[in-house]
C-alpha cells in the first residue's frame, strides 16, 4: 500500500485536486462558456487594520504551489506581521489557479496560527529557553510545518526527530515518564544512571523529576546521584497536582541552591500557555510548549477576486481594486489602493514572489526569524491579547 496513513500525496496538491468539488465545477462552467478573464486575486485575513497582529508563514509553499504556472504572485516576506489588508496578490488568467485556492489558504493559515501561538510563548519567556513540544498532538505528516513555524517565532528548538531531519535541526528531549516507570519507584536513580550511560555526550542531562516523589526530594536525588554532570532538572507535573506551581519551582530552586547546586536549571513543561509562563519565568530556566502551539486557531484567511478585465470589483463585504500594504515607522500597518500614493514614509510590503511562474524569491528560516522578532518589537505585539 503506497500511502497507508491515508494522507493526500505532493502530487494531488501540485495538480490542483486538493480542492474543494466547486472549483471543479466551476472550471467545467467556464470552460463550456468559454470563458477565463484575466483576474487579480488578494488573500486577507480582515480587510482594514485590526491593531491585533499575526504572524505570515508558508509562503514557501505556496511559491511551490504556483511554479510553473502562467501567474505572477506578489507577498508578504516570511515572518511578516500584519494585522489586515492582503498578504498575498495572485494576478494572472483566472483558470490557471481556480483549483489551488484551497491549498493556497491552507498553506498560509494553519501555520501562520502555529507561529503567532509560536510567538506568544517565546514574548511570554524571553530570555528563557522555550522548545516546542507539541509535535504529538498534530497528524505526523504536519510536525516539519508546527516545528518550523516555531523556529521562524524564535523558539530555541524542538523535539521531533522527523521534522529535524527535514529542517536540519537537531532535536532536543531527554526522558519520558515511562523510562522512569520501566525503572520502578526506589530506582529513580538507576533510571537517571543509565540515561547517562547510554545517551551521547552532547545530549543535555536533565532529569525528570516528578514521577514518584515530590519534585524536591526527586531534584535533590537526581544532584546527588549524577552529580556534576546533572545540567537540569525537569518538572512535568500534571496540572491537576500542581497547586502553586511557581512555589514549587521556587523551593526546588532553594534546596538545591542550599546545597550548592545552582548550577543545575530548572526546566518546566506539560500543558503551559503563555499566561501560566509568565509568573514562572523568574524562577525557571526554560520552558516546554505544545498544544498552546498546536492547538492554535487558523488565520482566517480568505482568496478574493479585486480586478476582472483591469476593472475593480468585489462581493459585498470585501475591498474592491488592487492594494499595497505599508509598515510606516511608528509600526503602523497601512492598507492603500496600489495606483494611490501610500502614507509618508511607509514602506510597501508586499514583495515579488512568483514571475510567469518562475519563483523569483530564495527563503532563509534564520532571516525570517529575525524579521519575525524584529517587526513584533516595531508593531508592539502583545503576548497577552
Amino acid at each position: 500500500m503506497s500511502n497507508p496513513f491515508g494522507t493526500v500525496p505532493a502530487e494531488a496538491v501540485l495538480e490542483g485536486r486538493a480542492t474543494d468539488a466547486y472549483f471543479e465545477r466551476t472550471r467545467a462552467t467556464l470552460e463550456h462558456a468559454g470563458k477565463n478573464p484575466h483576474v487579480v486575486a488578494e488573500v486577507t485575513a480582515d480587510q482594514f487594520p485590526t491593531g491585533s497582529f499575526d504572524v505570515f508563514t508558508g509562503v514557501a509553499d505556496v511559491a511551490t504551489l504556483f511554479e510553473g504556472r502562467n501567474v505572477d504572485v506578489d507577498a508578504l516576506p516570511d515572518g511578516q506581521l500584519f494585522d489586515g489588508g492582503p498578504v498575498l496578490r495572485v494576478e494572472g488568467p483566472y483558470l490557471e489557479f481556480a483549483e489551488l485556492e484551497t491549498s493556497l489558504l491552507g498553506f498560509l493559515s494553519q501555520p501562520s496560527g502555529f507561529a503567532t501561538a509560536a510567538l506568544e510563548a517565546r514574548l511570554a519567556a524571553p530570555d528563557s529557553l522555550v522548545l516546542s513540544f507539541g509535535a504529538r498532538h498534530v497528524h505526523p505528516s504536519i510536525t516539519a510545518t508546527v516545528e518550523r513555524a516555531a523556529l521562524l517565532a524564535g523558539l530555541d528548538g524542538f523535539s521531533h526527530v522527523a521534522a529535524g531531519d527535514i529542517l536540519e535541526r537537531e532535536p532536543g528531549g531527554t526522558m519520558p515518564h515511562a523510562l522512569m516507570f520501566c525503572f520502578g519507584e526506589g530506582n529513580q536513580d538507576e533510571a537517571w544512571t543509565a540515561f547517562d550511560e547510554a545517551v551521547g555526550e552532547d545530549v543535555p542531562r536533565i532529569a525528570l523529576v516528578d514521577t514518584f516523589w515530590d519534585e524536591k526530594s526527586e531534584s535533590l536525588l537526581a544532584a546527588e546521584t549524577l552529580g556534576e554532570d546533572l545540567d537540569g532538572v525537569r518538572i512535568d507535573t500534571t496540572s491537576s497536582r500542581r497547586g502553586d506551581f511557581r512555589h514549587i519551582i521556587r523551593e526546588v530552586r532553594w534546596e538545591l541552591d542550599a546545597r550548592g547546586r545552582e548550577d543545575v536549571d530548572i526546566f518546566c513543561s506539560g500543558g503551559l500557555t503563555p499566561e501560566t509562563i509568565r509568573p514562572l519565568r523568574g524562577v525557571a530556566d526554560g520552558f516546554g510548549v505544545g498544544s498552546h502551539i498546536t492547538g492554535a486557531d487558523s488565520v482566517d484567511f480568505s482568496l478574493d477576486i479585486v480586478e476582472i478585465e483591469g476593472d475593480p470589483i468585489s462581493k459585498r463585504g470585501k475591498l474592491s481594486g488592487v492594494k499595497e500594504v505599508y509598515r510606516t515607522p511608528d509600526g503602523g500597518h497601512h492598507v492603500a489602493l496600489a495606483d494611490r500614493e501610500g502614507p509618508d514614509e511607509g514602506d510597501a510590503l508586499l514583495e515579488p514572489l512568483v514571475r510567469d511562474g518562475e519563483v523569483v524569491r530564495e527563503f532563509d528560516l534564520e532571516s525570517a526569524s529575525e524579521r519575525c522578532l524584529a517587526d513584533a518589537d516595531a508593531v508592539g505585539f502583545d503576548s497577552s491579547e
